[in-house]
């Protein structure tokens, strides 16, 4: 049933947004492989979880992996898993740390994170897809596009928090801080792993590996 489902929500997603961002017709089948995996990949970690005490929102894998989608698909096929992913949720399908959907989400004060799977993994996208092809400049580059995913997750969760949990911007800004050098780590983790896909598969960023002399 989620196979089914994914793939109709995939077709319904990409298709229309491809008339506004246009990708080449022999990549789609790809891309929605891509897209496919990632999003199993992103609901498989739901199961990891770590309560806090802070306003009710665990420490999560998902949106770490989240990042690691945008920073090895791109900008374009990160947005397509942040959509799917959400649009699965919505759906009532249980793609949340600790079995909910994202219709019971976007009613507590996690409704910001979730708007945040789906931009964070775009702009981490855009910015790691413009890196370098050296290792030490892929790094680096990588390495601001995954803070910069983290960034676009807080501020939407702070937006959420105000909206939901009635706190000042400051307020849900400050409920942070627990998350923070988990996530760092996290992100870290994240980066190097796409560092080591991207050394793999040069092909992901359009890009193919000198020939041996």
């Amino acid at each position: 049933m989620l196979e089914q489902c994914s793939k109709g929500l995939i077709c319904c997603i990409i298709t229309p947004l491809d008339k506004l961002w246009p990708m080449k017709k022999n990549s789609v089948a790809t891309d929605i492989a891509y897209v496919a995996v990632f999003t199993a990949l992103i609901i498989v970690f739901a199961f990891v979880s770590i309560p806090t005490p802070t306003v009710g929102v665990p420490i999560v894998l998902q949106n770490a992996v989240i990042i690691l989608a945008g920073l090895v698909l791109g900008g374009r096929r990160g947005l397509f898993v942040g959509l799917l992913f959400i649009a699965l949720g919505l759906v009532g399908l249980p793609i949340l740390a600790g079995g909910r959907s994202a219709l019971s989400a976007i009613a507590g004060p996690t409704v910001g994170y979730i708007v945040g799977y789906v931009v964070a993994p775009a702009i981490a996208g855009l910015i790691a897809y413009r890196a370098p092809r050296d290792k030490g400049g892929m790094t680096a580059v990588l390495a601001i596009a995954g803070l910069v995913g983290l960034a676009v997750q807080y501020f939407c969760g702070s937006l959420g928090l105000v909206f939901r949990s009635d706190m000042s911007f400051g307020a849900a800004v400050l409920a942070q801080g627990p998350f923070i050098i988990p996530d760092l780590i996290k992100v870290a983790v994240m980066v190097v792993i796409a560092v080591g896909v991207h050394a793999a598969f040069p092909d992901l960023m359009g890009r193919r590996t000198a020939k041996a002399k």
